[in-house]
This record gives structure tokens, sequence and C-alpha cells, in this order.
């Protein structure tokens, strides 16, 4: 794979670039691991040709039921880590980024741009009653318009007593375990857990919740340029509109909020979630 370019972002965040394959310009292989459309309501999680999960939704109205079939096989797209290397911490974004970069056989990266950042506070319930857990069969009650806002592992998540966890929660009670990868799933609103099954684990059952890199795609430069183009022509009327209203200390304070509504847009609209890709 190119090596993608990188803009960091505050708080230790990053987005990478990946530019489009000079073998293939405009038509770029699929990644590893990727979605596809099936017939009807029903979609395929992929990792190369194995199937992960086999979905179908039912229900009528807009509030339906996900029922999901996960198969074993997954491989995690990280390379393991070592308790020495738990303990030595260091940048875990920049980190699993060039693991990302590396794993172009398992992980779901494709041209573009994608955010990774670390996320350390959950909405109440993401790592409980919305944790899938049952396995391999499950339903989610999906909220109204789709999406039900939990985490989706793709392996069984261990018991809290397995030697492996055992040894990781003294991690968890150090300080130095190392965040779990989730991967952001727009038409799911919620989240698959790509590596660090073990590290969840060990975290729950020590009674927190993981500390997690999140991935998520956002919008090419050019989609979110072209955006920005709209608002700044809305924008730009109100206020042509508001600019012939009387001067009043109303007005003025119309015209502040204008402008810092403007400003904040503008300033989120190029690491906001895009949706993710549906291969056909």
């Amino acid at each position: 794979m190119n090596r993608a370019t990188r803009e960091p972002l505050p708080e230790g965040g990053l987005v990478l670039a990946l530019p489009m394959p000079e073998s293939a310009p405009g038509t770029p292989p699929p990644p590893s691991l990727r979605f596809e459309q099936a017939t009807g309501r029903r979609w395929t999680l992929l990792q190369n040709e194995r199937p992960l999960i086999q979905s179908r939704s039912e229900g009528d109205g807009c509030c339906h039921d996900l029922h999901l079939r996960r198969l074993p096989g997954y491989r995690s797209p990280l390379p393991p880590l070592c308790a020495a290397t738990m303990r030595a911490g260091g940048d875990w974004t920049h980190r699993y980024a060039r693991g990302l970069e590396d794993a172009a056989e398992y992980g779901p990266l494709r041209p573009g741009r994608w955010r990774l950042s670390p996320r350390t506070t959950f909405a109440p319930g993401i790592w409980s009653c919305d944790l899938v857990e049952d396995w391999p069969d499950a339903t989610i009650e999906l909220l109204c318009g789709g999406g039900w806002h939990g985490v989706l592992p793709l392996r069984p998540l261990p018991a809290p007593d397995a030697p492996r966890v055992k040894a990781l929660r003294k991690h968890v009670r150090e300080g130095t375990l190392a965040p779990v990868l989730l991967w952001w799933v727009s038409f799911l609103d919620g989240w698959l857990l790509l590596d660090g099954h073990d590290r969840a684990a060990a975290a729950l059952a020590e009674g927190t919740v993981p500390a997690c890199v999140e991935l998520v795609r956002v919008p090419d430069d050019a989609d979110w340029r072209a955006t920005a183009a709209e608002i700044t022509r809305s924008h730009e009327e109100r206020m042509a509109r508001l600019d012939t209203r009387p001067a009043t200390p109303h007005v003025a304070r119309q015209r502040q909020a204008m402008e810092r509504g403007y400003a904040d847009a503008l300033s989120t609209l190029p690491y906001d979630a895009a949706a993710t890709p549906m291969d056909p």
C-alpha cells in the first residue's frame, strides 16, 4: 500500500489520507475487510473472501430488527502486543495508524481520508447493554432510521477468568493497558471491535470502560470543500439579508451568533464522519 499523508489533530488524533493506487487509478481494488450489499435488506462483512458477518433486516416501518450471524476466522489487522510493549506505552494512535497501513491483507483502509483519534468516554450503555456478546447469532433492535449505537465484537469475548484476560487485568489496575481499536460504521450507528477483544474483556472485568482508538471514514477533500462552498453561499445570503435591517444591539447579537455558527461548521466539516462504503 502507498504510504498515506498524515494530518495531526488536537489531543493526539490524526487524519490518514490514502492515495489512489498507481496501478489502478480510479478503480482501486476493494479492501480486505469490507461490507458487501446482498439481495434485499441483507449485507455481509468479508475479510478477503471469508464471510465474517451475515445479516438480514426484518420488520416494517422505520424500526427494524437486525439479525446477525457471526462466523469464525477473523484476523486482526494489528500485530499482537506483548506486556513489555504495553508497559512502555507510546503514541497508540500513530502506532495503530502504521499497523493499519501495513495490514492491507486484513484491514478496512481504502483510498480516501480516515480519522484516528483516542476515545475514552462513551454514552451510558455502550459497553454494557449495547455490547453484542451473544455468539454466533444475535438480534439487534435498531433505532428508528437505523443503527443502535453499540459495539459489535468480531470474535467471542473471552471469560473474565481466562488466563490471557487475567494477565491483562493486571495492566488495567496498573494503568498500562493498550487501547482497543474500534471502527465506526455509519449505517449501524455503532462500532466494530477490530483489535483488542482480550483487552476489552479485561477492562470490563475490572469494572471500567476500555480506552479506545476510533477509526472513522471522513469526507474526501473534494467532498467537504463542495459542502463548504454551499454553506458559505447560504451564509453570505443570510448575512446580506441581515445587512438590510437597521443596526440594533439585537441585530449585532444575531450577526455574532451567525458568524460563530458558520465558523464552527467549517472547522469540523473536514473531520465529520462520512458514510461507510458498502460495495455491490
